[in-house]
Formats: C-alpha cells, structure tokens, sequence
C-alpha cells in the first residue's frame, strides 16, 4: 500500500492488485457526526447515485455503466465511531482486458469523479425530482427497520447505550426529519463536506497518477478548510439498564451492550479479536457451544467488538420465555472465560480460525480494499493481513482475560412477545 498526501485531509491511496482482472476507485469522506445534518446527509449518497452533471439521470448512467463493461457504481454512508463516511464507489474490469483496447481507468476516474463532485444541480440546488423520489425511499427504509427485528432491538439497544454521545448519531438520519429536508439544505450538506471532511481516495488495481492529478486540479475550487475529526471515545461505566417491548412476533431478541470505558489501542486489536472468537465470535466459541448448542437457550448468539468505541455487544434470538435464562447464560460464559479455566485447544482453534479468515483477505478485491479501509481509520500503523497474523500470533491466553475483565454491562435490550391480556410494559 502506498500513501501520499495530496493536501492537508487529502490522500491518494493506492492498493497493487495485480492479480485481478478489475480495478477499483473508492472517493471517501470523512466527517464529524452532526446530528443538526444527519437526515440530509443521510440523503445525499441516494441523490448522488442518480447521475451527476455529465450524465444527469439513471436511464443515461445505467446505459453508461453497461458500455464501460457492465462497471458497477455505488454510494453509501457509513459510521466509524464519533465521525460519518460518504462513499462513492465504482468497480470494473482493468484496461489490459477491455477488447478493444479503451482507456476504461480514464473512464471510471471521470465518472466516479463527476459523481463525487460534480452533481447534477438545477439552479445551484440538488434536483427536486430526484430528492422527493429518495426521500420517499429513505422514509420506506427507516420505517422497515421494525421488521427486522433482530436489527430493530440492536438499534434500540444502542440508542440507550449511547444517548446524545455523538458516536450514537444516526448514520441514517431520522425519520421525522425526512419530509423537511429541502433541495437547498441538501446542497447545503454537501458543499459543507466537500470544503470540510478529510477526503481519501482508494486506488486497487490501477495507476493512481492520473487520479491524483485530477484530484489536484478540483482541489482550488473547493475553497478547503478541513475540519476535526473526532477522536474515540467510549462510553463510561454506568449501572445496568433493562429495557423490555413488547411486539406482536414469535422468536424474542435480546442485545446486551457493554463497555470497556475506553477506545481499544492499536496495539489491542489482535487481542480483542481472539477475545471476540473465544467468546461468542466463531463456531468454537463459548456462547455458540454452550449456550447455543448445548443448553439450546437461543437460536443466535454471537458477539462483536466496536475499538473506536469500546463497546462490546451480544446478540441473541430466543424464545420469550427463555430471556432471563439465556441472559444469566451469556453473562456466566463471560465470567468464566475471565475467572475459569481456558484450554490451549480452545485458544487455538479460534486462532486459527481468525487466521484463516484473514489469510483470505487478499483473496477479493473487496476484500483487499476493505482491510486497508478499515484499518486507516483506526489511525497509526496500519497492518498488512501477514503482520495482523504475527500479532495475533502472539497473544497470550493472560492477555485475552485481561480484555475480557475490562467490560462492565451497560445494557440489556429485550424485545419479546405480548403478554396475554394486553399487559405492557412502561
């Protein structure tokens, strides 16, 4: 991987990836969370996949994307801790394969690079047409998100862990605040990104000269004045909350959260994760063998592990009346993992494991992108996948408890059937 600083907040990433026969450009942003802007800015990356100045609307950019070889284009936003990403991607095959020999990493630069910052604006505002179309498609969005229930008591969980925390600001947005959102405020967002949010470009596969060069030449016009990025921060310790809803729905889901009232360091990151697969992130793990398999308690239980923000979360799918159980189950596998006693087989298998997951990073190209994403945004050293399996090779069975001990419960989010007579609770 190769890095260089175009400007302050600006980078050019490039990733070799010889290998494959497609190439990709990911522009990310990188911005504070607001949660002022947080509809909006959870509406710009479905306005922006619409078409862009050279190519104002999807039946021309479809029919693009079908002559560059079918190239695939995509906008989303993301979250990483207390900041908020917007990302345009495009992907599609390298030059060396295209059969008539077409400069396609010219093409796919122009597009991503109109896309990203050259939207299609009608008098110097985002398109009304096409912000009512995906504001209707945002508000059908965030209403689904109860029918998942899995994912509706997660999200629920964490807005009672993280309150008014900025690392608790939807990504999303919020679904009052969609029908208010005007083309101007759009634009607003938008132009507030560009001038504002540190921008790095992900280069895999392809020269990244001609890319940086043109991002050299948009710069002077985007009048920069990079902003802060927040730094992590956790969660500090606090008493246990329980929170109950009731729904009309058979399999109960439960998400308990907890804390380690700090950020993970860099140098933490092997050993939170083999914490993670001993615990409840693998198929060798305690909670998918013993709470899952042997005492049959859920139907899922895994568990994950955010470092930007200390916090370590368990979700499980269970009948209703197996909730206190099933929670008393996780809570028990945790303190026996710090106070009992660890195999070395155990240990090893999840080592293992995690080692064979990494290994295949470098398998895709998404793969390949996705590791050196992720680990730029947790800052300093970044690992290469061989260096994170030396580190994980090194972690001690001492060092995983320590992890493991750091976490308090925050809270517990349960959300089950009714009760027979209509019986809520509060």
């Amino acid at each position: 991987m190769q890095v260089q600083t175009l400007a302050p907040g600006v980078r050019i990433i490039a990733l070799p990836a010889e290998k494959f026969n497609r190439c990709r450009i990911t522009i990310q942003f990188q911005f504070p969370a607001d949660r002022s802007r947080a509809t909006a800015r959870a509406l710009l990356p479905l306005v922006l996949a619409r078409g862009y100045a050279g190519c104002p609307d999807m039946t021309q950019l479809s029919r693009r994307l079908a002559k560059l070889y079918g190239a695939g284009l995509s906008s989303e936003i993301g979250s990483n801790g207390a900041n908020h990403l917007l990302m345009v991607r495009l992907t599609g095959i390298r030059d060396a394969f295209a059969l008539a020999g077409e400069p396609l990493s010219d093409e796919y630069a122009a597009l991503a690079f109109g896309v990203a910052f050259d939207p299609y604006l009608i008098d110097g505002a985002f398109d009304p047409e096409a912000l009512a179309i995906e504001k209707g498609n945002l508000t059908r969005r965030l209403e689904a998100e109860i029918n998942d229930k899995r994912l509706y008591c997660a999200r629920q969980a964490a807005r009672k862990y993280f309150g008014d925390a900025p690392a608790g600001i939807s990504r999303d947005g919020y679904l009052e605040e969609v029908p208010s959102v005007t083309p101007q405020q759009l634009t607003e967002a938008y132009r507030e990104i560009l001038r504002t949010a540190a921008i790095d470009v992900f280069v895999t596969g392809m020269d990244p000269a001609p890319i940086a060069r043109r991002l050299e030449q948009l710069l002077p016009g985007l009048g920069r004045a990079p902003a802060a990025l927040l730094a992590p921060a956790a969660m500090p310790r606090q008493p246990l909350a329980r929170y109950t809803e009731r729904l009309e729905l058979v399999q109960a889901k439960l998400c308990m959260m907890f804390t380690a009232a700090k950020p993970a360091a860099r140098e933490e990151v092997a050993v939170y994760r083999l914490a993670m697969s001993l615990y409840g992130g693998s198929v060798t793990s305690r909670l998918f063998l013993n709470v899952r398999e042997k005492q049959s308690l859920c139907y899922y239980c895994g568990s994950g592990f955010s470092g930007s923000v200390g916090c370590m979360t368990v979700n499980s799918g269970i009948e209703p009346a197996d909730a206190e159980r099933a929670e008393a189950a996780i809570l028990h596998e945790l303190q026996e993992l710090c106070e009992g006693p660890i195999t070395p087989q155990e240990l090893e298998d999840c080592r293992r494991g995690l080692i064979s997951g990494i290994a295949s990073v470098e398998d895709s190209l998404g793969g390949l992108e996705n590791w050196y994403l992720i680990e730029l945004l947790r800052g300093g050293a970044v690992q290469s996948p061989a260096e994170a399996i030396e580190a994980l090779g090194r972690v001690t069975e001492a060092q995983v408890r320590e992890a493991l001990r750091s976490f308090s419960h925050s809270v517990s989010y349960l959300v089950t059937a009714k009760e027979e007579g209509g019986a809520q609770d509060a």
